[in-house]
């Protein structure tokens, strides 16, 4: 086998790209294909019959996307080595009836989706982006990069208090003004669709959210940061496509590689496109029929499966140290970390323990573990949920980030490269 792929800081710089032009999970989804595409993978509709030809193969649903290699010769029961993600970051997203405003300025009416540090959207330059869907069932994606959006914070002389501990209510203080005037029904969506060259008649539905039109920057002296939004978690789908797209030049390849990047994680994964749903099974069982296999193929492919879910998870804060496990500090710069938690808000046990180990040692990559500090509450992700859902073996990977959750987060320069290289081994097998 051709030894594995390395990647260096362009693919950092490719990274920062990727998140510029990713504002919501159909932008990632889009690009991801694109890049897959440039590979040589080919779109095969979920409506029409797969056939047992070998090369590359994507399926997109929403935001959510899966992609897999099928080698020459692959037998029906060959396992498969998965790369686990979503495609969804905390955020404001647009309300069905989205046109408010109070006190003469216009605002727009948001929902607050998923964990979002909500402090971190006050007085940000905000643009709006997402998918349209016209009258005849077709989508179209949108994305306003400028600043049109505002969610102003009381100020200081209003609330002498806040400095003390600000609370924000959801519903009364996290509406963003666009605007003066008067309040006209229709005027977000009317605006929206001419931005997406679209008739406003035309469109039937919208799924719309903010964000920060700030680039993704280096920071530090030596530039050794990466400053950005929605690194949790499409760095990791950034990451994941590389990979994928560099695993597929191998010959001889032992697996059939999968990256599996899912929506609505941030939200419990209870979705069609969601790690809850059926999507991954049915698309790899419908790989394993088309190569003329039975359920007695599936099975044994399944039992030889491996996946690992790659989020994001938290680097050792200098201010607040004491909120970390005392015994496990992942560092920036210090290379992907193993996500353990024995009450399976990881899905890690120790014979994945030895799959990542065995990855980052054949990529030459160093690595790190994270355990939450037994008063603090863990997170979890798609893992314990693609183990238990589909019977494969399942390890919790990613990148130590700061300010998780953030309209901005932060993580080491090396690392995102550090992630894919150990990435490919582990998709060489």
């Amino acid at each position: 086998m051709t030894s594995t792929a390395r990647f260096d800081r362009g693919h950092t710089d490719d990274l920062m790209t990727f998140l510029a032009a990713s504002p919501s999970p159909y932008h990632a989804v889009a690009n991801a294909a694109e890049r897959l595409e440039k590979a040589g993978f080919r779109q095969v509709e979920e409506t029409a019959a797969w056939d047992a030809s070998a090369g590359g193969k994507y399926v997109i649903r929403g935001g959510a996307l899966i992609a897999w290699y099928v080698p020459e010769g692959a037998d029906a029961h060959t396992p498969y080595r998965i790369v686990g993600a979503h495609t969804d970051s905390p955020n404001l997203r647009v309300k069905p009836q989205p046109d408010m405003g109070a006190q003469g300025w216009r605002q727009v009416a948001v929902e607050t989706y998923g964990g979002t540090l909500l402090n971190t959207w006050l007085d940000r330059d905000l643009g709006l982006a997402g998918r349209l869907t016209l009258r005849d069932g077709s989508h179209h994606l949108v994305n306003v990069d400028r600043p049109v959006l505002r969610v102003p914070q009381l100020a200081i002389h209003l609330d002498r208090q806040a400095n003390d501990g600000l609370k924000l209510d959801r519903q009364r203080h996290m509406q963003p003004i666009w605007g003066l005037g008067e309040v006209h029904e229709g005027d977000l969506i009317s605006f929206v669709a001419q931005e997406a060259g679209v008739d406003a008649e035309d469109v039937a539905g919208w799924d719309l959210m903010v964000h920060s039109v700030e680039a993704p920057a280096y920071l530090g002296r030596d530039r050794e940061l990466v400053a950005g939004p929605r690194m949790d978690n499409l760095l990791s789908v950034h990451a994941g496509v590389a990979a994928l797209a560099a695993v597929s030049t191998q010959p001889d390849l032992a697996y059939i590689p999968v990256l599996a990047a899912f929506d609505h994680e941030e939200n419990g994964s209870e979705s069609d496109t969601g790690a809850q749903g059926p999507l991954l099974g049915s698309v790899l069982e419908r790989s394993v029929f088309a190569r003329g296999g039975a359920y007695e193929d599936k099975a044994r492919a399944f039992a030889g499966t491996v996946c690992l879910s790659s989020d994001t998870g938290h680097a050792v804060h200098p201010n607040y140290a004491e909120r970390h496990d005392p015994t496990h500090h992942p560092r920036a710069n210090g290379g992907p970390i193993l996500k353990v938690n024995v009450n399976q808000r990881y899905a890690t046990d120790g014979s994945g323990r030895a799959v990542f180990a065995a990855a980052c040692e054949k990529a030459d990559v160093p690595w790190q573990t994270f355990v939450s500090n037994n008063e603090m509450p863990c997170g979890t992700t798609i893992g314990p949920i693609t183990a238990a859902r589909h019977g494969i073996t399942t390890v919790d990977i990613g990148v130590a980030i700061l300010s998780m959750h953030s309209a901005r987060e932060l993580c080491g320069a090396k690392d995102p490269y550090l992630l894919a290289n150990a990435l490919v081994a582990f998709l060489e097998g």
